[in-house]
């Protein structure tokens, strides 16, 4: 792909790292959608070849390379699948900047260095059963006794939540405060916390390979030293990062799109109707060209942000706009691609089904395209 923030180095990371996937992840993928998990073993060869957390400093066994690349990984991991994407993504690039920017020094030579060798997978626990994306309504608190936080609260839809070693766990240290997200902490819970268990692993429509579950803390017993950055500071720390989580959303939900029309457009070739290639028809021509439109103007988009963020711009209302805009655009041309497959399109054994499978979420998590255009109409109405 082109785009002017691109060197030479970055493209060679991509002709490598497309080179890797080529034989470790496209031969299995499907495989690894019915077992529904993507192996350790996997995540280990990524990061044996330093391709988890490229953004985090050499200090910490990193690479201290610049967003470009962490935007190859999602792409080339999103032209496999939805499901590989995710989790990795989401612990490279999402997760894992808290840790770097808000950590303590003990904090990031603990976490990091096996982060990126995929010894550690990570998860950020948000959501609860009964808040999503009002993220001021959480109920999860936790009350300092000495030298632990006491952890009590559910937390669901959390990706790499069944096999995350650690959790940013958003929770509330001061219920009481008013305005309520002032209250909101980040708390870092390893997995052999007392008090901390798995709820069940989440059986969802699509993404099957990604690990999606329920986190529990009845009392969890997590070390005060645990604290990421301040206490009460929690809500403003999210907000500082969401913009790279939308961001890289956007990106996955633009590549899904660009697969899903170069899949349709060899099959439309292929296929014949009454006695003619199905793209010859003036009608598949019309939806080939409305879809072809919209991808170019999502793309060209995607690459004038990323410069952007590559140089340190707020781009709260641009990347709320990338977010929910190719959001919706992906699951038109989801729906016009099963379309123009036919019957074939509903059939497992194809591709565009899967692909069609795995879009809608895109329009709900890291925030709903709802909350997407109210985020856009409060910067607009300033």
């Amino acid at each position: 792909m082109s785009g002017d923030f691109f060197s030479e180095e970055h493209n060679m990371f991509r002709r490598t790292l497309r080179k890797m996937l080529e034989k470790e992840a496209y031969p299995y993928f499907e495989e690894w959608e019915r077992k529904r998990e993507v192996p350790r073993a996997f995540w280990s060869k990524l990061g044996e070849q330093g391709y988890l957390c490229p953004m985090v400093s050499e200090t910490y066994s990193g690479l201290g390379l610049d967003f470009g690349y962490s935007m190859i990984l999602a792409e080339e991991l999103e032209r496999v699948g939805a499901g590989l994407a995710s989790g990795i993504v989401l612990h490279s690039d999402i997760v894992i900047p808290y840790i770097e920017q808000y950590g303590t020094e003990e904090q990031k030579k603990r976490w990091l260095p096996k982060s990126i060798t995929g010894e550690f997978i990570s998860a950020i626990a948000m959501t609860e059963p009964g808040a999503g994306s009002d993220l001021a309504g959480i109920q999860t608190t936790a009350y300092r006794e000495g030298d632990f936080y006491i952890l009590n609260g559910e937390k669901t839809f959390i990706t790499n939540g069944i096999n995350a070693d650690f959790v940013v766990v958003v929770c509330k240290t001061n219920p009481n405060v008013n305005p309520s997200h002032r209250g909101i902490s980040l708390i870092v819970v390893e997995k052999d916390t007392p008090g901390f268990k798995r709820g069940k692993k989440l059986n969802k429509i699509g993404m099957h390979s990604s690990d999606t579950g329920e986190l529990i803390f009845e009392d969890a017993k997590v070390p005060a030293e645990n604290l990421l950055g301040e206490e009460g500071k929690g809500f403003y720390y999210l907000m500082d990062k969401l913009q790279q989580e939308r961001l890289l959303v956007a990106i996955e939900v633009q590549v899904e799109a660009e697969e899903m029309f170069r899949i349709t457009k060899e099959y439309v070739k292929s296929r014949k109707a009454f006695n003619r290639s199905i793209a010859d028809f003036q009608n598949t021509q019309f939806k080939l060209a409305e879809m072809a439109t919209e991808i170019d103007i999502g793309r060209n988009y995607i690459h004038t942000l990323v410069a952007k963020h590559i140089a340190g711009e707020k781009l709260v209302k641009e990347v709320s706009m990338a977010k929910w805009w190719i959001s919706e655009m992906a699951k038109k041309v989801a729906a016009e691609c099963l379309q123009l497959h036919g019957g074939y399109g509903y059939m497992e054994e194809y591709e565009i089904a899967r692909r069609f499978r795995d879009i809608p979420v895109a329009a709900i998590y890291a925030g709903t395209t709802e909350i997407m255009k109210g985020i856009i109409a409060k910067e607009i109405l300033k």
